[in-house]
């Protein structure tokens, strides 16, 4: 939940803020991130107009309710903060008229200047947004950098997911977030995971307690955040179970409507699952790169199977 307040404390100064109306509205929750002009309210034409929206007036804005007689300007500036606007943002440090402040006082809209050209203040904004609204949701694992791929480690308590990820950053590669994995989703496909504030880069390993990665390993084996690229599903070996052999059809899961492809690994005695976490990440950096080895093994055998194919189609006897 974001509020008039929580915006001009954290952006404040990235965004050249000063309150000049409505303080008593800094209360008011920003229910979108959803921010934009006024557009065609300001000429009278409100269907269209949407609701609960932050507006920015600027300098054409401004200009434009400056040229009105004073008793159609004190209409318009009314319809337009009629619909439930949660705060107004005047940019390039121009003066609100003096009726848009008075009518946002009475209802309680704050009111703030920025200095910034409306360009720029778009351009600062909107991540900021996009951050506080963007999908989210927790995940139990581990998550690693591992050659720059980011893996995450799920499966069921106990299982070795911390062990193996501690196992890769002795191995060079870093820890991202282990337990509690926090996901946002950025844009439409993107999914970037980082620890709680609180845990950071600690880890609980069983028999030991809670250990201090950044301390023992030093500040190179950690990140605060990483893109999800590959889910690593570790599970006890199961004799009826259909592992796949060949990596021609590929699995795959959603987490907040974005699909990520995931691999099952059994675990059993003697298998070192740190090297296999390696060799993940590096066929996923050939894939991307456009090499995918199961496919070019199974075009090259096709291509040597061909003569004993036609030989037999040739058969007529």
């Amino acid at each position: 939940m974001l509020h008039i307040a929580d915006l001009l404390e954290q952006r404040q100064e990235s965004l050249h803020l000063t309150l000049v109306a409505g303080k008593s509205g800094l209360t008011r929750e920003i229910t979108s991130s959803d921010i934009s002009s006024p557009g065609l309210i300001l000429a009278g034409f409100t269907d269209r107009f949407p609701s609960r929206r932050m507006q920015v007036l600027g300098e054409t804005e401004v200009m434009y309710i400056r040229s009105m007689e004073a008793e159609h300007r004190r209409s318009v500036l009314d319809e337009f903060l009629a619909g439930d606007v949660p705060v107004v943002f005047v940019t390039k440090g121009l003066e609100p008229p003096a009726e848009l402040l008075a009518i946002a006082e009475e209802r309680a809209i704050p009111v703030l200047q920025s200095t910034l050209k409306t360009g720029e203040f778009y351009r600062r904004i909107k991540p900021f947004l996009e951050e506080e609204f963007a999908p989210a949701t927790a995940i139990h694992g581990s998550l690693a950098d591992v050659y720059g791929v980011g893996l995450l480690f799920v499966g069921a308590s106990g299982i070795g997911k911390s062990e193996c990820v501690l196992d890769l950053v002795e191995r060079g590669h870093r820890l991202v977030a282990d337990d509690v994995v926090l996901v946002r989703r950025r844009g439409f496909d993107v999914l970037i995971g980082q620890a709680h504030e609180h845990q950071q880069h600690h880890m609980e390993i069983r028999g030991i307690g809670i250990i201090d990665v950044r301390a023992l390993f030093g500040v190179r084996a950690v990140r605060q955040q990483k893109r999800i690229e590959v889910i690593v599903q570790l599970e006890h070996w199961r004799e009826a179970a259909n592992y796949d052999r060949t990596g021609l059809d590929r699995d795959t899961t959603q987490i907040l409507g974005t699909t990520i492809p995931r691999l099952v690994i059994p675990l059993n005695p003697g298998k070192n699952i740190t090297v296999i976490s390696e060799v993940v990440a590096m066929d996923h950096l050939l894939r991307y790169a456009g090499v995918d080895s199961a496919h070019l093994f199974e075009q090259n055998l096709r291509l040597l199977m061909r003569p004993v194919r036609d030989y037999l189609e040739e058969d007529y006897e």
